[in-house]
């Protein structure tokens, strides 16, 4: 029998193997239709019941009460970026934006061209490439914010915020590489969003919860109507066709959390996985970890090599023993291996077991 092979990427990242078998039966004849989900009509009833019950299920996984409207949005996070300014940042008002990594700057520098902004480094870098986290009130911050913007996990540099900033104006999050994998108090949010491609399902869809009341400060007049967070929440994400096939996918996503226990299950499952890979990485100098212990993410982890003229047979000796995606990005280099909640404790242990005969090997 081949052996199994564990998908490490940070995004698009792996699916739960029961989900992609049940979309494979499913494939061409979806509901006892004769065909395809992705072939039928966004307006069928059959594509409406499960639109309701995809929105039920993630509103059940992650609390969300009536006051927050559940949008199932086109493109990724990128594009709310530009979305959120846009919508929110007048002329003569002023936005927070907490920058800790590579995509929280990413949203700041794109603010910036819609309004005023205020971009707070949030990171500490010492000469070795060590980061930590500067905590909220170790900086100078301005005051009244029409909005603060921060991304509690970097999934580039693996850093984690592990509560929310106080703040006089709305809390807007960026929880693409983080949502469904650890208990939140939707009620400390006024606007959350997370692109569908790590804990969610396939690229192409991006879930946005936004409190109603916020409506009431968007400036929807600059905006195009499917931009249009409150004209999206009450056209029930249809203004256009959305993107149908990751929304079916997304649903059985949300099925097969509630089957593994929620997300209470899947924040002690990242947990028990992150710890047992921070473990193996933190055995001697052999890999080193550069991130603060208080600050590591569970999710993303990043590792580097001693010799780093190693890197490239790691890859390939890794990617023979059936463990891909653990490339660490182009901007900082090394290693990353992604635990999103479709991976499971196996792999982690296969990717500890790997990396323990290699350092063996070459140590």
């Amino acid at each position: 029998m081949n052996q199994p092979t564990h998908n490490f990427c940070a995004g698009p990242a792996a699916l739960p193997q029961a989900v992609l078998k049940k979309a494979q039966s499913e494939l061409l004849n979806w509901n006892g239709l004769g065909v395809s989900v992705m072939e039928i009509s966004h307006r069928s009833a059959e594509f409406q019941a499960l639109a309701e019950q995809a929105e039920a299920n993630f509103r059940e996984l992650l609390g969300i009460s009536d006051e927050y409207a559940v949008l199932f949005l086109h493109g990724g996070a990128t594009l709310q970026f530009s979305n959120i300014p846009m919508t929110l940042l007048a002329p003569g008002s002023k936005a927070e934006y907490l920058c800790n990594g590579v995509w929280s700057s990413k949203a700041a520098k794109e603010a910036a061209r819609y309004g005023t902004i205020r971009a707070v480094d949030m990171l500490n870098i010492d000469e070795q490439g060590n980061r930590s986290l500067k905590d909220f009130s170790e900086v100078t911050r301005p005051s009244n914010p029409v909005y603060t913007h921060f991304t509690p996990n970097e999934t580039i540099e693996g850093l984690r915020y592990a509560r929310v900033p106080e703040t006089s104006g709305p809390v807007i999050a960026d929880l693409s590489s983080c949502i469904l994998s650890e208990q939140i108090d939707i009620n400390e949010y006024d606007l959350i969003y997370a692109g569908a491609q790590k804990n969610i399902g396939p690229a192409g869809m991006t879930i946005v919860v936004v409190r109603k009341d916020l409506f009431e400060q968007m400036h929807f007049e600059r905006s195009p109507s499917v931009f249009n967070y409150q004209r999206q929440a009450e056209q029930g994400s249809m203004i256009n066709t959305p993107a149908t096939y990751s929304w079916y996918l997304a649903s059985l996503v949300f099925e097969w959390l509630k089957e593994q226990g929620g997300v209470s299950a899947m924040e002690s499952l990242a947990i028990e996985k992150s710890d047992l890979l921070y473990q193996c990485v933190d055995e001697d100098d052999f890999y080193r970890n550069p991130i603060a212990r208080k600050d590591r993410s569970r999710m993303n982890i990043p590792f580097i090599l001693k010799d780093e003229a190693l890197n490239e047979r790691f890859l390939n000796e890794a990617k023979q023993a059936g463990l891909v995606g653990l490339k660490g990005h182009r901007s900082v280099g090394g290693m990353r291996a992604s635990l999103y909640n479709a991976i499971p404790v196996d792999g982690v242990l296969a990717l500890n077991s790997f990396m323990r005969a290699f350092k063996t090997r070459y140590g």
